[in-house]
């Protein structure tokens, strides 16, 4: 691979990774061409970008990266060792954390390698937080969620008054009727 080869790699993985607020990085080796392409086209059919790159051509893409700086050193030295496969994605973020774990579960493999994920700012290193990044819920539903718990409390003082109005009512007509 010439230096030109090299600049346009690294081009391409700098535009990706200002696209996507989001990345896991995966260790594929020893899965069978078939099975990799398999995973390529499960990628593909939810909408996640699987690219293998060079180590030194990733960290030279995210040396242009502004705001990684504090997950920089951490990726160099615990995540970017050996055979690197990066998932991009900017939806819901756990999105290719249930592409890897199904993947495994129908294949009946311990590969795809979850080796780190760097999502919003957080990065998280290591294959066991494979299982709790397949929970994370979209920031569309986490908002949601906050509107309804925003919302119930208003809902329950205003029928709470509401049905007080009446009560209050039929109490007043009541003592009214009494003193005559």
């Amino acid at each position: 691979m010439n230096r030109q080869e090299k600049t346009i790699i690294i081009k391409d993985l700098t535009d990706k990774f200002k696209r996507n607020n989001c990345f896991y990085i995966v260790d594929a080796t020893r899965l069978s061409v078939q099975a990799i392409n398999q995973f390529r086209r499960e990628c593909r059919q939810v909408g996640v970008s699987y690219q293998v790159a060079k180590n030194t051509l990733i960290l030279k893409a995210l040396d242009e990266m502004p705001g990684i700086d504090g997950v920089y050193e951490s990726l160099r030295d615990q995540v970017l060792k050996g055979f690197s496969g990066i998932l991009f994605f900017n939806e819901n973020a756990n999105i290719p954390a249930k592409l890897v774990q199904d993947f495994r579960k129908q294949k009946n493999l311990d590969r795809p390698i979850l080796k780190g994920a760097y999502i919003d700012g957080e990065l998280f290193v290591g294959d066991e937080h494979l299982e709790a990044l397949t929970k994370l819920k979209s920031k569309h539903v986490l908002i949601g969620e906050l509107i309804s718990l925003l919302q119930s409390p208003m809902a329950n003082v205003l029928s709470a008054l509401q049905s007080g109005k009446t009560q209050i009512s039929g109490l007043i007509k009541t003592l009214g009727d009494r003193k005559e």
